[in-house]
């Protein structure tokens, strides 16, 4: 998506801003209407400071586990967002049909009669309805968020300031894209109580490791202070490709997103200058374990420096693929157009059905929008939020635009009877809300979501561990460490 225009700027749902603020509803429209007026708009409401999660978004759905992995019982969703000033003298159909061509018209026009969406908290009849500065629009979707490992979050240390946890791989660390419950920020508070934490650093998706949030405003300032000031080390460790060199290596390519939408960077002399120290730590004669201590924070630092110097990360989905060329990248040598590597990517991981393991699916492939940096120096390359209407985006962590959702690339289904939707099911919470383990259970079909009807392959446990682990994380008045990973040990083989 485009930055927005000229008009009010607001936070929404989900969108990781400093304080967590969550777009409010503007007060309900005035009922009298006078003929020749103009269609009324009600002022913007004011945005309440706190955190973005509570009782009630986690009460949203539930988890089940199946397989080793962790999935979310499909659920209704409202993706919010004011009228972006671009948009203001523009009809919703054109809206829709020029910025949100994941869904096809159709299906928009099908949402309308359906009473999914909402402008001024008043149903939508009409979708040739002019939009005005400060409209607030609401669109309400069945979501279904990828599964994630069935691997337990593990508290590392816990007092009145800080909690420290040991992230499984495949976990966003907050709401993004098309994940929402199956986030860190999301599990602690549902299954451990821990709310209103604020975040201090992010791990990549694929990442695991020692990962840190503060309880107070006040310790997250002083601990901001000390990333400001460069006084934090952070340590990780991660299984390469051949015998890394014995002695201490240390880039500093510079790094450039080639995609913020599927989540890709590579080294490029208009990059950001950063840079990384390596240590080997053994060489079991196919793969070496090696220390990392990253002196800047770039989005897949570590991961862009290794494929560089022609050892990427065994298992790593992204840079360790043939779609890189034959030398894998190494020494920044594609011998592709940044459009054709990530069509090559693509096609990859399509090939093999894998494009769960990215974290993305092919709504986010199919929107026309590609967003900014959201600015999680994790797994997430996207915007967070870049699409308010129907949420899709980063492939590992944010929604910012109403209008995309997690089924928004697949076309309507032309055999459903719209006309026919039974107003007390339709927007029935798929699944059984009734506890957190145990059987899927019977599942009502939404009608207009296609990804019910949708079969995918599950990624495999496996499929969802990159071996990349934060080890350390240490400040001037703390240190925390996390045990070092089974596939790190010296005599490991796979």
């Amino acid at each position: 998506m485009a930055e927005p225009g000229p008009g009010p700027s607001r936070a929404r749902e989900d969108e990781p801003c400093p304080v967590g603020k969550e777009e409010a509803a503007p007060p309900p429209p005035k009922k009298r209407r006078l003929a020749g007026v103009e269609r009324y708009v009600p002022p913007p409401r004011k945005l309440n400071a706190g955190v973005s999660f509570g009782a009630e978004h986690f009460a949203e759905t539930s988890y089940y586990f199946e397989g080793g992995l962790r999935k979310v019982r499909p659920y209704y969703f409202d993706f919010r967002t004011y009228c972006k000033g671009r948009w203001v003298g523009r009809s919703l159909l054109h809206v829709f049909g020029t910025e949100f061509r994941a869904q096809p018209l159709a299906y928009y026009l099908a949402a309308a009669r359906a009473g999914r969406l909402r402008l001024n908290e008043e149903p939508v009849r009409d979708l040739d309805i002019v939009l005005k500065n400060n409209d607030f629009l609401r669109n309400t979707v069945h979501r279904h968020e990828p599964p994630v490992t069935a691997q337990p979050i593990r508290i590392l240390a816990e007092d009145e300031d800080v909690v420290v946890v040991d992230k499984p791989s495949s976990l966003p660390v907050h709401p993004c894209g098309r994940f929402r419950h199956n986030t860190v920020i999301f599990i602690l508070g549902k299954e451990h109580g821990l709310r209103e934490l604020h975040t201090l650093h992010r791990l990549d998706r694929m990442t695991s490791g020692v990962l840190m949030f503060a309880k107070t405003a006040a310790v997250s300032k002083r601990i901001d202070e000390q990333v400001r000031q460069r006084q934090l080390e952070k340590e990780y460790v991660c299984r390469v490709m051949g015998e890394f060199p014995e002695q201490e290596v240390v880039c500093e390519e510079p790094i450039l997103v080639v995609s913020y939408k599927v989540g890709v960077c590579r080294v490029d002399p208009k990059g950001k200058p950063c840079q990384t120290l390596f240590q080997r730590l053994s060489y079991n004669g196919s793969s070496s374990v090696v220390r990392c201590l990253p002196r800047t924070g770039r989005t897949h630092q570590i991961r862009v420096h290794l494929q560089f110097l022609g050892h990427p990360i065994v298992n790593d989905p992204i840079y360790n693929m043939e779609a890189w060329g034959p030398d894998r990248g190494k020494g920044g040598k594609i011998g592709k157009t940044d459009e054709e590597l990530l069509k090559a990517l693509v096609e990859e991981h399509r090939s093999k059905q894998s494009l769960e393991v990215l974290g993305i699916g092919e709504e986010d492939l199919n929107s026309s929008s590609e967003s900014k940096d959201c600015g999680n120096s994790g797994d997430c390359t996207k915007s967070a939020d870049a699409d308010p209407i129907n949420g899709s985006s980063c492939p590992a962590e944010d929604e910012k635009d109403p209008e995309r959702n997690d089924v928004a690339a697949y076309p309507l289904n032309s055999d459903i009877n719209l006309e026919t939707l039974d107003k007390d099911k339709e927007f029935s919470l798929c699944g059984n809300r009734d506890g957190q383990t145990g059987e899927k259970g019977r599942e009502e079909k939404d009608p207009l979501c296609v990804e019910c009807r949708t079969s995918r392959r599950d990624p495999s446990p496996k499929e969802l561990v990159m071996f990349l682990h934060a080890l350390r994380y240490k400040g001037a008045d703390f240190e925390y460490c996390s045990s070092m990973p089974e596939w790190a040990m010296e005599d490991w083989e796979e």
